[in-house]
C-alpha cells in the first residue's frame, strides 16, 4: 500500500467520564492499561491493548487546556470518534500523501505521561493528520510510535473476554460508494469491495465497513436499540477472539447482556460501551 500505512494502529472512543468508562470496559472483560495524560493537552486516556493495535478511551481532565475538539464531540455524543492508522514512518507517509495531492498535515509531535506503578514514563508519537476528503467516515491520522515497548506491555495484552485485535470498524456515511472512491485514493482501488449491506475497505489487516444510516440495523441485527446520528460517524468495532464460546462464557459470568448472531458473532448493545457497538468474532 502507498502511502506506507500498515493497518489500524488504534481507534479512539470519546467518553464524558473517563473513570466511569474505565469501569464499564473492565466490566466487559477488558484489561485496562494505566492512565495516560497528554502533555499540554486537556485529555487523558486508558487503553485496551492488543498485540498489534488497541482501543483508546479518551476523556477531558482539565477543560482549561487544549481539547483537540473533544469537547465539541462530547457535547453531541459519546462513542467512536476517530481512526489512527499505523506507520513506521509518519514523515514518509506525509510526503507520499502530499506527492499524490492529498493535503496531509504533519508530522507533529505528541507525548503522554503513562502512570505506571513503578513510576511515570513518557512515550512519544509522531502524528500525520489526514484531510477530511481523504477519510470521509471519520477524522483520521497516521501514528508512529517512538517508544513502542512502553505502550505495548505483556501484562496488558490478555483480556478475560478473549479479545486480541481489531477486525473491522463500521462507519456510517451518506453515500458509501462516494466515500469508497475517496478511500480508494488512499489505499488503492483493489482495497475496495462490496460487502453484505456495506462497502468494505481493506485498510491493511482490518476492514473499514461503510454503510448508510438506514442499513445499520442490517449490520447489527438483534440489538433492540441503535444510536442514530447525522453522518458521518463511527458506529462500532468488531474484535477478534479465538473461541466465541469462551467469550460468551466470560460475558455470562459477568452478567453482561449480549446477542449471539448464529455461530459467527457476539454483539453487545452500545449503551454498555459508551455508545459503541462491540462485536466479537473468531478469526
Amino acid at each position: 500500500m502507498t502511502p506506507p500505512i500498515s493497518g489500524i494502529d488504534h481507534v479512539i472512543v470519546g467518553v464524558r467520564d473517563l473513570e466511569a468508562a474505565r469501569r464499564a470496559f473492565a466490566h466487559l472483560g477488558f484489561t485496562i492499561s494505566p492512565r495516560g495524560r497528554h502533555i499540554g493537552w486537556a485529555t487523558a486516556n486508558y487503553c485496551l491493548m492488543f498485540p498489534e493495535d488497541y482501543v483508546e478511551l479518551l476523556g477531558i481532565v482539565d477543560a482549561a487546556l487544549f481539547t483537540n475538539n473533544l469537547d465539541q464531540f462530547l457535547a453531541e455524543r459519546e462513542g467512536l470518534m476517530s481512526l489512527a492508522f499505523a506507520s513506521a514512518d509518519a514523515a514518509a507517509a506525509a510526503e507520499a500523501l502530499r506527492a499524490r495531492g492529498i493535503a496531509a498535515d504533519g508530522p507533529k509531535d505528541l507525548q503522554r505521561d503513562l502512570e505506571l506503578p513503578e513510576g511515570t514514563v513518557r512515550p512519544a508519537f509522531k502524528l500525520t493528520h489526514l484531510p477530511a476528503a481523504a477519510s470521509p467516515a471519520a477524522p483520521s491520522f497516521i501514528c508512529q510510535h517512538l517508544n513502542r515497548p512502553m505502550v505495548w506491555q505483556k501484562a496488558w495484552l490478555a483480556h478475560d473476554n478473549g479479545a486480541h485485535g481489531i477486525l473491522s470498524v463500521t462507519g456510517v456515511v451518506a453515500e458509501p460508494g462516494d466515500a469508497a472512491v475517496d478511500y480508494a485514493e488512499l489505499f488503492g482501488p483493489a482495497a475496495v469491495s462490496a460487502g453484505r449491506g456495506c462497502v468494505e475497505v481493506d485498510v491493511g489487516g482490518a476492514v473499514l465497513r461503510l454503510t448508510m444510516p438506514g442499513d445499520l440495523s442490517r449490520l447489527y441485527p438483534g440489538l433492540p436499540t441503535l444510536p442514530a446520528h447525522a453522518p458521518p460517524w463511527l458506529a462500532g468495532m468488531r474484535l477478534a477472539v479465538d473461541d466465541l464460546d469462551a467469550t460468551a462464557a466470560a460475558l455470562e459470568a459477568r452478567s453482561v447482556p449480549h446477542v449471539r448472531d448464529g455461530e459467527r458473532v457476539l454483539r453487545l448493545p452500545p449503551e454498555l460501551a459508551c455508545g459503541t457497538v462491540i462485536e466479537f468474532a473468531e478469526n
